[in-house]
């Protein structure tokens, strides 16, 4: 009789349960091992405010999470997850009281873009009818073997280009603001090259999925996906810090939900057998820095669009943007930095206690940064809603070290868990044929730092998974 597989998975985030699903789905037994006293990483939700007033720790609206190849996979929906759609997906206004709006498909969205819908057309329309065929490609690693090559070389054509080279396409302040501010996720200067991918991913996710929240909260597809791995025979394990080898269970293999250098630190210099030197020069990028609110009546804001959207990018016209991710990835502190807002509670009222709404939003803030930017964040929503802060009930805040604090995976408060320059986005986390192998027999790394990189989609997790199994069925 042979000897049933084993696996651990360190950290219960999104994608350590992806990677811990994928991995019982084909009979392996897995534990998962969580530092904290609950799971969900980056998909936590919690009272931060007010009772009742419930606010997402950190990720929020999920355009990749409904997109994602493998999740779509899941019967999630058994296990009490459900999504929920604002009526607009995102809204960014500008100082004239005018926005660019995200809004449904391609067509509904351009119609709204006057002279410059049948640009967007051109631009996003071949992404959104090649985007059920090209989620599996884009949502991999940037180096290897892509399952459909000419819509892939075609999206590559638009996500190559620098954000600010793409954004000449359009001829409106409102067309390319809205552009630029779904460009503005990569956290990386708009200048420089590929600096349109996750902008042009975003979009073409939404186009064909929308962007949503999960009802009751992201915590909610955690939460799912810990139910499924416990149906499928999988442990979960609270309060267990793995600091080295020593605090991990026999098993044949392990994947790590963590950063390079967190890997790194846990194995010293077991590490250096594989990747480890590449790992501990591992480099972060910008922060974030976080202001929750509790707000009567939510936010009164000028453009109408944005008082239906569940997301408001504050980030002004494109040359306001331009200077300040520059200046922000630069470690300069912007005077009026990029500031994403959610209303999440559009999409699912019972987030809300009566008519006082959780309103979410952070700043894009220098690596480590130590300074106090709340009135920067309440001064810019207040410069396209007059009369907000006066419907302030409660405010909550975390800075970057605070996230570090709450994730030890958000180094310097870096949310996206690495810094997306060119090199890294090519060598994630470092220059090798498997991403997720870290050379170590048997290791494998799944967080947000392998491909394709920061979002709720389990795909590091499940990619992960997919080269743990091949170890595994190597040993028979």
């Amino acid at each position: 009789m042979s000897t049933r597989r084993t696996a651990n998975v360190v950290g219960s985030g999104p994608n350590g349960l992806a990677a811990a699903v994928a991995l019982a789905q084909r009979g392996v037994a897995v534990t998962v091992l969580e530092a904290a006293t609950e799971i969900g990483g980056g998909t936590r939700t919690a009272e931060l405010t007010e009772p009742g007033v419930l606010h997402d720790v950190c990720s929020a609206i999920h355009p990749f999470g409904v997109a994602s190849p493998f999740l779509r996979t899941l019967p999630l929906s058994q296990h009490g997850l459900r999504w929920c759609w604002p009526e607009v997906d995102v809204a960014h206004p500008l100082e004239d009281g005018s926005a660019g709006v995200l809004k449904g498909d391609v067509v509904e969205t351009a119609t709204g873009l006057g002279v410059d819908g049948r640009r967007w057309r051109q631009v996003f329309g071949p992404l959104q009818a090649a985007f059920p065929q090209l989620a599996d490609d884009i949502l991999g690693p940037l180096i290897s073997v892509p399952g459909h090559p000419v819509k892939l070389a075609q999206f590559g054509l638009r996500a190559g280009l620098p954000a600010t080279v793409l954004a000449r396409a359009f001829r409106t302040p409102q067309a390319r603001a809205l552009f630029l501010g779904c460009a503005a996720h990569v956290y990386r200067p708009l200048g420089g090259l590929a600096s349109s991918s996750v902008g042009a991913m975003m979009i073409a996710a939404g186009h064909v999925h929308g962007w949503p929240a999960a009802q009751g909260g992201s915590q909610a597809i955690t939460a799912a996906l810990a139910s499924l791995l416990r149906e499928l025979g999988g442990t979960i394990v609270l309060a267990h810090h793995v600091r080295s080898t020593a605090d991990l269970p026999p098993a044949q293999v392990t994947l790590f939900d963590t950063t390079p250098t967190g890997f790194a630190d846990i194995l010293g210099e077991q590490a250096d057998v594989g990747h480890g030197k590449a790992y501990r020069s591992w480099s972060y990028g910008p922060a974030a820095y976080k202001v929750d609110l509790a707000v009567r009546d939510g936010i009164p804001w000028t453009a109408e669009s944005a008082r239906k959207a569940g997301t408001v990018h504050i980030g002004g016209a494109a040359e306001v943007m331009v200077r300040s991710e520059r200046d922000t990835v630069a470690g300069r502190m912007p005077e009026r930095p990029f500031i994403l807002v959610g209303q999440q509670y559009l999409a699912d009222p019972s987030r809300s206690a009566g008519d006082v709404h959780p309103v979410w939003a952070y700043a894009h803030v220098p690596h480590g940064y130590a300074g106090d930017v709340t009135g920067v964040v309440l001064d810019e929503i207040e410069r396209y809603a007059p009369g907000f802060r006066d419907r302030i009930v409660a405010t909550a805040v975390m800075t970057p070290a605070d996230y570090e604090t709450y994730n030890p995976n958000y180094v310097g408060g870096d949310i996206a868990m690495g810094a997306n320059t060119l090199p890294q986005l090519i060598a994630r986390p470092a220059l090798a044929a498997d991403p997720y192998d870290t050379g170590v027999p048997g290791m494998y790394l799944c967080s947000a730092s392998t491909p394709p990189g920061a979002g709720v989609h389990g795909m590091c997790g499940y990619r992960a998974a997919q080269s743990a199994l091949r170890h595994l069925d190597r040993l028979g």
